[in-house]
């Protein structure tokens, strides 16, 4: 017991280290290069040197004690900056996704819908220019096929802007909301009733790749997070810009990236495994003890099967009641 928890312990320190520690320290150390030089002397590497060995040089510096709390204290700033990158994660995060963003405040809520309403008209243009060039690739004579290469084009014109007609401001929102608009109209499964209890009966293998996923999605938006709290530095020392950029540019790539992979393992695990929710719900029966082996044990997910788990799985609500002294 005391090795599992001693290992648990070792684990926690190494994860409290990388995630929050060391990215804080070098924060902590770029802020102090920005106080330190200052727009006119930004690039001076040699005045940043003398000022280091100047301060390392003072006797509260060079004593045992004041090495201590100077540790603790770099120790203990490096991870107040890195609980605030956390939590400012959770926020780029929620803004990526943009799940709720009708329920945002007004005067950003209609802005928000200008902007989702050009997405969707460009979406609408690009997807009819790659229906003209799918429509021309189905020609009964080969002669007449147009090249493919302009119709993959048109395809990942369209992908740029979302691979389903956007309900979101973002791409990567619209990505894992397309999950949900896949199948409700290829099977009329309503993936938010049906999920919670399908998490249930997935598979430990499935449920690890799905979280690996979502984690990989959580740990890119804290990289979006690193990005926002370098801008202010920017104020006292310019190089700050182009680092924010630079990470804000590899966070974007990686948020994409990452809800890419998660929303493919989201749809993946729903299409393989909704069949099985409906085994062990009692909708469909189980293969019998005297069917062949080479027959599908269950029957594939279908539009009446998916309307079926929806509507065993949806609450519904009482009616209302009458009112009183009827």
């Amino acid at each position: 017991m005391n090795g599992l928890l001693g290992e648990l312990g070792k684990k926690l320190a190494e994860r409290w280290l990388s995630l929050l520690v060391l990215p804080g320290a070098l924060y902590l150390a770029v802020a102090a290069a920005a106080v330190t030089l200052g727009h006119g002397h930004a690039l001076d590497v040699g005045r940043l040197a003398h000022e280091i060995t100047r301060h390392a040089k003072s006797p509260s510096v060079t004593n045992a004690g004041g090495q201590v709390v100077l540790l603790a204290a770099v120790l203990a700033g490096a991870a107040v900056v890195g609980l605030i990158v956390q939590a400012l994660g959770v926020l780029v995060e929620r803004l990526s996704l943009a799940a709720g963003w009708r329920r945002w405040p007004r005067p950003v809520q209609g802005v928000v819908r200008r902007w989702v309403d050009a997405r969707q008209r460009r979406w609408d243009a690009a997807h009819a220019a790659w229906h003209a060039e799918y429509q021309g690739a189905r020609a009964p004579d080969p002669a007449d096929r147009p090249d493919p290469a302009a119709r993959h084009k048109a395809a990942r014109d369209r992908d740029r802007i979302a691979v389903e007609r956007p309900a979101r401001p973002t791409w990567s929102g619209d990505r894992v909301h397309a999950v949900a608009v896949r199948l409700d109209r290829h099977h009329h499964l309503d993936l938010a009733t049906v999920w919670p209890q399908l998490w249930l009966i997935l598979p430990d293998a499935v449920r690890r790749e799905l979280n690996d996923a979502r984690a990989d999605v959580a740990r890119a938006a804290t990289l979006g997070a690193w990005a926002v709290l370098y801008v202010p530095l920017a104020v006292w020392w310019w190089p700050a810009a182009p680092i924010a950029i630079v990470i804000a540019v590899t966070a974007r790539h990686r948020i994409r990236t990452s809800t890419n992979a998660y929303a493919r393992f989201l749809e993946a695990a729903t299409r393989m495994h909704a069949t099985t929710l409906a085994v062990r719900l009692g909708i469909v029966s189980a293969v019998p003890a005297d069917q062949p082996l080479e027959a599908p044990p269950i029957r594939p997910l279908d539009r009446d099967l998916g309307r079926a788990l929806t509507r065993h799985l949806r609450t519904h609500l009482p009616p209302p009641r009458p009112p009183a002294g009827r």
